[in-house]
């Protein structure tokens, strides 16, 4: 039975907390169907102990930190929270105290969302690569002397695991039990979760389109949906230029000031993060280039490898059970 402890304090994000443990619940479901013995023990622990409130409202019974430290932890992780009740944690006594011993002790350990505050504070994550929600990734990078990937949605370094906001601990959990039980647990228990796909931890917090949809606005709003389901046409300026109604200097202008990147940019961003995808679905370098529009196949993988500093045959072949 391998130990499953995730440290919570008052104002904690709920989903922070559920969405992991959902997960490895669901693995021990997943199991007993088949006949197996579960796999995991779930724990809740606190400073204090007994009901604590989440920032929802909603409680939940915990045992106290110091009176369950002992014994061998396989997975331990700090959930998130706002700003108030996530710097009350950094500041409690008992947390500084016993956290540190804990970490070192369990076979891995990590944060959900802006817990990793909480590790930073204990000194837990210098030197390493980390990742956090997309509007704390700044301040921890001021915080700490760490790398941290403020696209992904979640990072492993060693035993440290970490995740961006909220739901991305989802995907952690996911990850956490196909690396201990096979990818078929793991996807049988998002199949219950009825999520609409299991998603690696290189895949962007935000898509490119939707962050440059985002700054862009409806001026240029109708247009980037097309690019997205029109990767295999012609998309040079002359062509969007004329689709836009506009001059191909105005539209250069006007597109880089809106998006904050030149079209050229936007669309080689789009067709390359699309390419990631459908890589990772184990399509054929061949395929992949004809669907995004950077054929023949070398085309495709000078891009690539000049963008992620990884060929796309290896990329398939690291990622490729996604």
């Amino acid at each position: 039975m391998r130990r499953v402890v995730l440290v919570v304090y008052p104002g904690f994000e709920l989903l922070d907390l559920s969405g992991p443990a959902s997960v490895f619940n669901g693995a021990n479901r997943a199991l007993g169907q088949h006949g197996a013995a579960p796999a995991y023990g779930i724990e809740l622990l606190s400073a204090a102990g007994g009901q604590i409130s989440s920032s929802s409202g909603v409680a939940v019974d915990t045992r106290a930190i110091d009176a369950r430290a002992a014994g061998r932890i396989d997975t331990l992780l700090i959930v998130g929270a706002e700003r108030a009740p996530l710097q009350a944690a950094m500041a409690d006594p008992l947390l500084l105290k016993v956290m540190p011993g804990l970490a070192r002790g369990a076979r891995r350990f990590g944060s959900v969302c802006t817990g990793v505050f909480v590790l930073a504070r204990l000194g837990l994550i210098e030197g390493r690569r980390v990742t956090t929600h997309w509007d704390a990734s700044a301040p921890l990078a001021r915080a700490c002397g760490s790398t941290v990937d403020a696209d992904a949605l979640y990072v492993t370094d060693g035993r440290l695991w970490t995740s961006a906001g909220v739901s991305t601990g989802i995907d952690m959990a996911l990850a956490m039990v196909a690396q201990d039980l096979g990818a078929a647990v793991a996807g049988e228990i998002a199949k219950r979760l009825v999520l609409y796909a299991r998603r690696p931890g290189y895949q962007s917090q935000f898509s490119p389109l939707l962050k440059a949809q985002a700054r862009a606005g409806s001026p240029f709003g109708e247009l980037m949906d097309w690019i997205q389901t029109h990767l295999d046409a012609p998309l040079d300026v002359p062509a969007l230029a004329d689709r836009a109604a506009m001059t191909e200097r105005t539209f250069h202008r006007k597109f880089t000031a809106a998006v904050g990147q030149t079209p050229a940019r936007f669309v080689d961003t789009v067709r390359l993060d699309a390419a990631r995808m459908l890589l990772s679905q184990g399509q054929s370098l061949k395929a992949v280039a004809r669907q995004v529009g950077l054929f023949p196949a070398t085309r495709l993988a000078d891009a690539f490898e000049r963008r992620f500093g990884v060929t796309p045959r290896l990329f398939r072949e690291l990622h490729g059970e996604f």
